[in-house]
């Protein structure tokens, strides 16, 4: 239960009397301690049954017994009585009176070193789950040096480490963090062993913390081949996008599109972004289209106009026409009326580009404004409306971006309205 809250996945039970003594009795002890008389271990058992019904109260009291006797007990059964203590304290979510019993555990000498070594790393775990990182860190030392004279010839466990990651990440100590976390990770790896799914997490979370995306994307790489998460391989998109490697993002993006993975609505809408910049925008079309039907993305002026603007790039206009009504019924300025009209222009529809023209014009907000008097000009002569026409490009020729057109474009106008009055006089004849 305990080791499950920190994700270390530890099989740790402090509180089992029995298993505790069977241990103790297979293992060479270093140190001598005093035997856990059973009349002792029999009141203290009788606590245990009653915290297991559910019976805190008469637990405790059962417990204050026990207590009572002290001045009779013997090291290693004051440690046990201080060990249940705390388990009954900790079924209940009662933390720091758990803690308080388990640290005088720790305090009572002599006892068997394992029951001290498994005291103390979980005394590490719950001040990390309080939040203590400065005594979580400090259990955890003590741990190590007891551990280093019991055991001198085997290495910390790579639990350890990941704890000490955890509470240096918390305390925002990254580089440490990142030192520890890296030790724990290389061990399980070094036994050809997969490492815990959250230790690669936590590894990810400082990397990123200490701004080098490279190894954050090295271990997003190996979230990905060893859990195939979703999230994962979003991230890991997202991170090559960081790198500015857009080739491998969309590689990795369009892979979880291909397995599912892209749902959300911001997430279709990323990568459509990378298909219209891959000069992919039918594929970016398609993908927003998908979004409208499922309801993950909605039919808003921004989704439209970027819609639209893929169908525009891929040249079809046909598909581009509705979508871009669409958005400009919903804009508040004119510009998409005015790339309405240039489309209709385009599309050789002069009575359409005349209308949309006319509806940017009357909205306004023009980011360029002289261009919407010139197709609307183009548009008039176009069908033979020579003086609109004319009217039209006068009005271009006041902006200096679209002068130098809209003066060609007047010469022209003026010379074929001429040859079309010569035309109508010489039929009139």
């Amino acid at each position: 239960m305990l080791c499950a809250l920190v994700g270390l996945g530890v099989n740790l039970s402090p509180f089992a009397v029995k298993g505790a003594q069977a241990q103790e009795a297979s293992k060479r002890e270093t140190r001598r301690t005093p035997a856990l008389r059973v009349k002792v271990y029999d009141q203290l058992s009788r606590s245990q049954g009653l915290a297991d019904e559910g019976k805190t109260a008469e637990a405790i009291e059962a417990l204050d017994n026990v207590k009572s006797k002290a001045s009779s007990m013997n090291s290693y059964e004051l440690a046990m009585m201080y060990n249940f203590y705390g388990f009954v304290y900790y079924n209940v979510e009662r933390f720091d009176e758990a803690i308080a019993a388990f640290e005088q555990v720790v305090e009572q000498q002599p006892i068997p070193e394992s029951f001290e070594l498994s005291t103390l790393f979980s005394l590490a775990q719950l001040h990390m789950m309080r939040g203590n990182y400065d005594k979580t860190v400090a259990f955890l030392e003590r741990w190590e040096t007891l551990n280093a004279a019991v055991n001198p010839n085997i290495e910390i466990p790579a639990k350890n480490y990941v704890l000490k990651a955890q509470a240096m990440y918390q305390q925002k100590s990254y580089a440490k963090a990142a030192s520890y976390i890296d030790k724990a990770v290389a061990l399980e790896e070094a036994k050809n062993d997969i490492p815990d799914e959250n230790w690669y997490v936590l590894q990810r979370a400082v990397y990123y913390e200490l701004k080098q995306p490279e190894k954050v994307k090295d271990i997003l790489l190996k979230l990905v081949k060893h859990f195939d998460e979703p999230k994962y391989w979003l991230q890991l998109g997202g991170m090559y996008g960081e790198l500015g490697e857009e080739k491998q993002q969309l590689a990795i993006l369009e892979t979880a599109y291909q397995q599912g993975y892209i749902q959300s609505g911001s997430d279709m809408f990323n990568l459509a972004q990378l298909y219209y910049y891959h000069q992919m925008p039918f594929k970016g079309a398609r993908l927003i289209e998908k979004g409208f039907d499922s309801g993950a993305l909605e039919k808003n002026l921004k989704n439209l106009k970027f819609l639209s603007q893929c169908w525009v790039l891929a040249k079809e206009n046909d598909e581009a026409v509705p979508v871009m009504k669409a958005a400009a019924d919903l804009s508040d300025d004119g510009e998409l009326d005015a790339q309405l009209g240039q489309i209709f222009l385009n599309m050789e529809k002069w009575q359409q580009a005349i209308a949309a023209s006319e509806a940017a014009l009357s909205k306004g907000g023009l980011r360029n404004e002289g261009t919407v008097h010139l197709v609307k000009g183009m548009a008039f002569f176009n069908v033979g409306q020579y003086n609109e026409a004319l009217n039209e490009l006068a009005k271009a020729e006041a902006f200096k971006s679209s002068k130098g057109m809209a003066q060609q474009w007047s010469k022209f106008v003026e010379t074929e309205k001429v040859s079309a009055e010569k035309l109508t006089v010489s039929l009139s004849r």
